[in-house]
């Protein structure tokens, strides 16, 4: 039965809702299910992160960065924590401290890369997420550009050629 709650908060993350049932139920068996106390870290601001970890019960805290005015942010189930860590090398962004028990699912970067090597369709679905982030993004930075600067538009990018991320195939040859 965990694995099929496992599989289920995974299938209702963003970022893998675009993978088949039986994509999501792999990794969900794949991943570790942890479990932190109350007052132990999540993941440490400026840290370096090799896994993301999706909340499945309990609460944590997201602590505001030093000097910063802000107030403690919840953390509630079903949130994901270090996304970039489970793909690339990455520094986590925020510290995130359990409020109480919580139970996590900890999606290594290691396992991920071997899920896709074994499964090129995965990869490609999620560079197909990734792609269209991407693309939001750089939308998103262009309205910004023009109400900033509506007399000097600047178009991000637009002599280049989109973004091409690496063939799935590529990525079982680098292991």
């Amino acid at each position: 039965m965990a694995h099929d709650h496992a599989a289920a908060s995974l299938s209702r993350i963003a970022f893998f809702a675009a993978l088949k049932p039986r994509q999501i139920s792999r990794i969900a068996r794949q991943a570790e299910q942890c479990w932190f106390r109350g007052g132990e870290f999540i993941t440490r601001a400026g840290t370096a992160g090799d896994c993301a970890y999706l909340i499945l019960m309990g609460e944590a805290q997201r602590w505001p960065r030093p000097g910063s005015r802000t107030e403690l942010e919840p953390v509630a189930p079903g949130s994901l924590l270090g996304e970039l860590a489970m793909l690339v090398e990455h520094t986590y962004g925020a510290t995130v401290v359990a409020a109480g028990p919580v139970n996590c699912l900890k999606l290594p970067r290691a396992m991920l890369h071997e899920q896709m090597g074994a499964d090129p369709d995965i990869a490609e679905r999620l560079a197909r997420v990734i792609r269209e982030r991407l693309s939001l993004t750089a939308s998103e930075l262009r309205r910004i550009n023009e109400a900033l600067n509506p007399s000097a538009v600047l178009r991000l990018g637009a002599s280049k050629p989109p973004l091409a991320l690496p063939h799935p195939a590529s990525m079982r040859a680098s292991g």
